[in-house]
């Protein structure tokens, strides 16, 4: 007979009961966050059956022209992660004192004026042949869906949704947080004539109150006629999207726009790739062309131009006239926050380029032909 003591089961039953309400607690919370508006809607219907017919959409998700991992050769998702959340913080990480910027009213620009002015980030408001457009706004506070995390610095975030004027076009290049922004877009629906999204992200607009009708929803290719005579063209970026755990469900995308009386390249966020000659030759020469510089890091490089990625760009391009943008709102790398700027106008000053680095709300005449802004970043 064996005198092996019995287990009890009632605590081990208890303890599985317990973890099995946790997983369901757990999974309840993260269905409801995911659902909340700030998340957007993921295509379905007519929009999903459009996407699986795009030459593009591969395997069930976008994909970029060439090969792009999330992280480059010689490192990890993981260590990149850990130093971005946990690791030490250069001391320059977020500025030391608020960040200059001019509140310029763009409501009482006149319509003849045709003007660039950057309200952060890769937020900027442009006008041009009388057209007006709005291109990634986000002017809430956070670069995320929560508040208190990812918080503009100050001087950064002096535009507000309610100093938007009535606008012909809201632009958007793809829909992460820090470029498609829930409360921003939502604010200024009424004010919006219509919007020019890449594929699949008319989803999130409509959910946030934006009629079909008024969508511009196109892929990479197209062309599309716009008021006064002024063409958009779809181009390559080479990025990646998404708003939930669930990524490239959603097209990202440049543009070309063309006016009567210049080109313009709208960047968005784009990692150097050969598309940039491509778009130059097919495109090119650009009078101004509109470039990501900023929230980047070496393991990030295929997803997001390093500043000498964004000289060789503009020189693809042809560009005349480059305005960086994608800095000095956030703390999405960790970079110290003026380094883009330093190193785009140092590499522009060798290359002999034209780099245009106005304040936030510093007006832009798009129609000068000599440009002359101060290094307030240095202050």
């Amino acid at each position: 007979m064996s005198d092996q003591k019995s287990i009890p089961l009632l605590p081990i039953l208890m303890k599985m009961v317990y973890l099995i309400l946790l997983a369901g607690l757990l999974v309840t919370a993260y269905l409801i966050v995911m659902n909340l508006p700030a998340f957007g809607r993921e295509p379905k219907g007519r929009r999903l059956e459009r996407i699986k017919k795009s030459k593009l959409y591969k395997n069930r998700k976008f994909q970029n022209i060439s090969h792009t991992p999330p992280v480059a050769e010689g490192y990890s998702t993981v260590k990149v992660t850990y130093d971005f959340i946990l690791g030490k913080k250069h001391p320059l990480l977020k500025p030391l004192k608020d960040i200059p910027s001019i509140h310029t009213d763009l409501k009482s620009i006149p319509k003849d004026q045709d003007v660039f002015i950057w309200l952060g980030h890769s937020s900027y408001y442009l006008q041009t042949d009388g057209v007006s457009f709005l291109v990634d706004p986000v002017l809430s506070l956070y670069g995320s869906p929560f508040k208190y995390f990812n918080k503009a610095f100050k001087g950064s975030d002096i535009f507000k949704p309610e100093d938007i004027p009535n606008l012909d076009y809201l632009v958007i290049t793809h829909d992460h947080f820090d470029h498609l922004d829930y409360p921003t877009v939502k604010s200024i629906r009424q004010r919006t004539g219509k919007a020019i999204v890449p594929l699949g992200v008319g989803a999130h607009l409509e959910r946030w109150g934006y009629r079909e009708e008024n969508l511009i929803e196109e892929e990479w290719g197209a062309e599309v006629l716009l008021k006064n005579s002024l063409k958009i063209n779809f181009t390559p970026a080479r990025h990646f999207s998404g708003r939930k755990i669930k990524q490239n469900n959603t097209l990202w995308t440049s543009y070309v726009l063309e006016t009567p009386t210049k080109k313009i390249f709208l960047g968005g966020d784009s990692g150097y790739d050969f598309h940039f000659k491509t778009i130059g030759d097919q495109f090119g020469p650009f009078d101004y062309a509109v470039l990501e510089n900023g929230q980047y890091g070496e393991a990030w490089r295929y997803i997001h131009t390093l500043p000498e990625d964004v000289i060789q760009a503009a020189v693809d391009l042809k560009a005349e006239n480059i305005i960086p943008v994608h800095s000095s709102k956030f703390a999405l790398a960790l970079h110290p926050w003026d380094e883009p700027l330093q190193k785009i106008t140092g590499l522009g000053k060798e290359k002999g380029l034209s780099i245009l680095t106005p304040m936030i709300g510093e007006v832009v005449d798009m129609n000068r032909s000599q440009h002359q802004f101060g290094e307030w970043w240095e202050e």
